[in-house]
């Protein structure tokens, strides 16, 4: 808890924290997590994605790594412990087990990603997507508000992208991935649990959309020659919810913004974004499907041009059944014979780590579900009882491979 609060310090902004990919805070607080990497008796290195990590070499030099992680980036006006808990924790476990080290059958590795939000570029998952060995080389040409390249950012980093696939990890190297996460919803404290088992993570689908009118004098345009851009958008967003709940998705319009943005011109242009998620990808895409129609077939009725470019797409994933036993073992290992299992609304890089070793995941409950804000809260009991059921489950692995 008190080195959740000691990286929230790094960006804080007001009450809330906005730490990006590639920035000076970032770069900060990938030292701190290698100096903490590194008391605990880890080699560590920051790769060309600009992961930090550390390992704990098992019984022999060179085994296979079982890795342990999330991420230390954040959305704007974040909470402390999105992200940054899974790392901390993941850490403290790493301690703990450097006693036994010597009886593990893998090498023990802790990973803080760099760009799981994908605030500042819009592309989330990269660092852990470069790790999987599935970066996309249009990345790199992507800009911030200010801007500036993910190719320039990562110089200034003092990366080098032509060494991009040196992050990389293959199959052979890995054993598999925990994470431990904040829940980030309410079901947990809905049933008065501290920890779940999480069996599946949503697909995402990320869109920015525009709606295209026409510009005019708010006063002298009567409303039979208007083509407000506004009015269009709205009926989108209010139909974005309705399809989702009619569907079964999530589905949020999470920034919208009018131009010209005078206060006597009606709106001739509105750019938003979407992001729709669902339990399993074909139920997503129905929803994306829908919402498309719907928007298409309203605003050709009102004069008004709809357009919706992907931006960002990650398939769902399965947590691995065996990983999930283990996790299963570790939370009873602390006094919960039968743990709570969930399905993860929200996006995480064990689903693009998916794609090179298996993984699973430890849910903690936060207070009231709340998460991406500053009221983001968890009980230093329930962490407590956290790393317990992590350091638990990593052991459960060890005594299945052995």
């Amino acid at each position: 808890m008190d080195r959740c609060e000691e990286l929230a310090a790094v960006s804080a902004i007001g009450h809330g924290i906005e730490r990006v990919h590639l920035s000076p805070e970032h770069a900060r607080v990938n030292e701190m997590a290698a100096g903490w990497m590194a008391g605990v008796g880890m080699r560590t290195w920051r790769d060309q994605a600009g992961n930090q990590w550390g390992r704990l070499e098992g019984r022999e030099p060179g085994l296979p790594a079982l890795v342990l992680g999330s991420h230390l980036d954040t959305v704007t006006d974040a909470g402390r412990y999105d992200g940054m808990l899974g790392v901390v924790s993941a850490i403290e476990v790493a301690a703990r087990l450097v006693p036994r080290a010597a009886e593990l059958p893998f090498a023990l590795e802790v990973v803080a990603f760099s760009d799981e939000e994908g605030t500042r570029f819009s592309t989330a998952l990269t660092g852990s997507f470069a790790v999987a060995g599935n970066w996309h080389e249009d990345w790199w040409e992507r800009t911030d508000r200010d801007g500036v390249s993910v190719r320039s950012a990562a110089e200034r980093f003092g990366l080098d992208p032509a060494r991009i696939g040196e992050a990389a990890r293959r199959p052979e190297e890995l054993v598999g991935y925990l994470e431990l996460h904040i829940e980030q919803g309410p079901h947990l404290e809905a049933a008065g649990r501290p920890l779940g088992v999480v069996s599946s993570i949503a697909g995402a689908r990320r869109f920015t959309g525009r709606v295209v009118g026409e510009a005019r004098h708010a006063g002298g345009t009567p409303y039979g020659k208007r083509k407000d851009a506004l009015v269009g958008a709205s009926q989108v967003v209010l139909a974005v919810e309705r399809l989702a709940v009619e569907l079964g998705g999530i589905a949020t319009v999470g920034r919208l913004q009018a131009f010209p943005g005078g206060v006597n011109v009606v709106p001739g242009l509105v750019e938003f974004t979407l992001d729709v998620r669902a339990e399993h990808d074909e139920q997503r895409d129905v929803l994306v499907d829908a919402i498309t129609a719907y928007a298409q077939e309203f605003c050709g009725l009102r004069g008004l041009g709809f357009e919706l470019i992907e931006v960002h797409a990650a398939a769902g994933v399965y947590c691995d059944a065996d990983l999930v036993e283990s996790v299963t073992a570790g939370i009873a290992a602390t006094g919960d014979p039968e743990p709570l299992t969930i399905w993860s609304r929200a996006g995480h890089d064990a689903m693009a780590i998916a794609a090179v070793t298996p993984v699973a995941m430890i849910f903690v409950r936060c207070e009231d579900g709340i998460s991406h804000a500053p009221g983001e809260k968890v009980t230093l009991e329930d962490v407590a009882i956290g790393i317990d059921a992590f350091e638990a489950t990593v052991l459960d692995v060890a005594r299945r491979r052995a």
